[in-house]
Formats: structure tokens, sequence, C-alpha cells
């Protein structure tokens, strides 16, 4: 009879364990994801971290990508697109994103630049393209999109990091990037030249890691706020892409074991998903994330109920 209870309770453990999904990738430690839906597949690009236990500092040698039909299994396709890629760049391969317009995919990514006649080093921003969403990639202009110079509010060389790029109805394309103050610029429809001025405003809170989308009509501006250290996650809306912004709140407190966080927000086959990561794998940490999703869920007048930090993750989807 005890043995019988034993191995009831071992399988009810073992099934609680298949039930705990957070963190979704468990092949490499991941960070910063971006998701993008296309067609009737999920695709979710991301860092890639490689310290040792012992560092203290980044090391992320690449991007990478993984897909979903039913937010469960994961695929993974490796390695897709690094700094080496971009015959301009060094250094680590820091957030992304990926996004879908005119028939390319346009992976919009942060590195850092070789001191060169177009640039003296420090934070950049380039442009990857690809007919397919796994690519392969290739450096679409051959030169960075946004540069150190550029940018002087900041006294800092790390500032120009962290792209997201919103496409609006119109069709107008946004970029919004930035570490310690948040910057955007129209697009050209090409998405690889500016068509006007760079913009720089500060929102409540905001330290970095932008991701904005739209709902209803109205825009969101979501970010990892400073918070009293570690990153949290707090946004704004905002009638037009332009602003103005208005402050809504923390909807993410501090996520386990790591400084970071990192928001990704998509909706998916009826259901929209909140993407972030934190340090919960074994020899995890703040150099050592992992990519974990949760449900998302809106009040009534559109604002975002706070985000509850699950382990099981969510469940499958058709």
């Amino acid at each position: 009879m005890k043995k019988a209870l034993l191995l009831l309770l071992l399988g009810l453990l073992a099934s609680l364990g298949l039930q705990a999904q957070n963190p979704i990738l468990r092949d490499a430690f991941t960070a910063d994801p971006a998701p993008l839906v296309y067609h009737d597949t999920l695709f979710l690009y991301t860092g890639h971290d490689t310290a040792s236990t012992q560092e203290t500092n980044y090391k992320m040698p690449d991007w990478r990508i993984y897909s979903t039909t039913d937010m469960v299994h994961w695929q993974s396709y490796g390695r897709r697109l690094s700094p080496r890629t971009f015959a301009w760049a060094t250094g680590d391969a820091y957030a992304a994103q990926c996004v879908y317009h005119r028939g390319k995919f346009y992976w919009f990514v942060s590195t850092f630049h070789k001191k060169d006649e177009h640039s003296q080093g420090g934070a950049a921003i380039g442009v990857a393209v690809s007919d397919r969403p796994t690519g392969p990639f290739r450096d679409a202009i051959g030169r960075a999109l946004i540069v150190n110079e550029m940018t002087r509010d900041q006294p800092h060389a790390w500032d120009d990091i962290d792209p997201t790029v919103f496409i609006d109805d119109d069709q107008q394309a946004y970029l919004y990037w930035g570490n310690g103050s948040c910057r955007w610029v129209k697009l050209k429809d090409n998405l690889t030249e500016l068509a006007g001025p760079i913009n720089v405003f500060t929102p409540t809170g905001y330290m970095e890691g932008p991701w904005v989308y739209k709902r209803n009509k109205v825009y969101y501006l979501v970010y990892a706020g400073k918070g009293t250290k570690p990153e949290m996650i707090e946004y704004c809306t905002a009638p037009s892409a332009t602003g103005p912004w208005t402050y809504r709140g923390i909807i993410q407190p501090n996520v386990p074991n790591s400084f970071t966080t990192h928001p990704g927000i998509i909706d998916y086959k009826g259901q929209s998903y909140f993407f972030y990561h934190n340090g919960a794998l074994p020899t995890g940490g703040s150099y050592r994330r992992s990519i974990c999703v949760d449900i998302l869920r809106y009040n009534p007048d559109g604002t975002i109920q706070p985000i509850v930090q699950t382990t099981q993750g969510v469940a499958p989807v058709k």
C-alpha cells in the first residue's frame, strides 16, 4: 500500500514538473525576447547569453530564432545572425527585433561600432534583411543605421541600444530605442533610411528596452524601468505613435535572479502574450538569462493588468 502511494505521489510530482514550462527555452540561455507572428506561426527572436557563472558582464555572441504553433512546443533554429554579419560591428549581440514589411523580414539589432571614418565607436543600430523569417539574413545597407554621434543627450557610449520598430496602419514605420532616454524617428518605406529628425524624450522611470504597439486605437510604449533596481516593466499610452505619452504605471515587478528584464508583447490566436526574461534556470543569473511567457490581460479601459509571473507558463493553443 505504501509503495503504491509513493508511486502515485511521484507520478503527480512528475506531472507537475511537466507543467512548469517557464522558462520556455532551455537549450541555451536566452534574453531580450522579440515575438513576431507570420501566417500561423509565432517566431521568437532572442539574444544569447554565454557568460560563465563567474563572469560579471554580458557575453552575447549571436542572435537566435525559435518558433511555435501552439505556445508550448518550440523549434530551435539556432544561431541565425551575429555582429560578424556586419563588417562595421564589434562586440556583443544586444537586444533586437525583427519585423515583416512588404515581403521581407528586417532584423533591427544593437551592437557596437568599430572605430572608423563613420564612427568613433560606441553602441550602434544595424539592420539585417531576409526573404524568410528564419533567414539567411544579410546586412541590409552595409553600414549602421544609427551611430553614437547622432545622439548626444546621454554622456555614455552605450545609449543607442534596444531598437523596436512599429509600423502603423498607414504603413508609416517608426524606430524607437535608447538607454537612459527614449529616442524615436520616422523611417522611410524601405526601413533602411531615416525619414526625419531624431526625437528624444524620457518617460517616467524609463531605462531601456522599449516595445511599441497599437491596440484599439491606443498606442502603447512598454519599457524596462529603473524602479528601485533591479529593473521592472512600466508603460505609457498615447493617441498617436509620436505621443503625447501618458504614464500608466508598473505592470511587472522585478524578475527572479536577474537585474534586467525586457518586454515583448504580441497577440496570437486570440490571446495576448507577455514575453520577458529572468535568471531562473539552474546556474542562471543576470548574465545567464532565460525567456518566459505569461498571459497579458487588459482592463475595459485599455490599461494593462499587472503581469502574473508563473512557472507554469501558458496553456497550449490550437
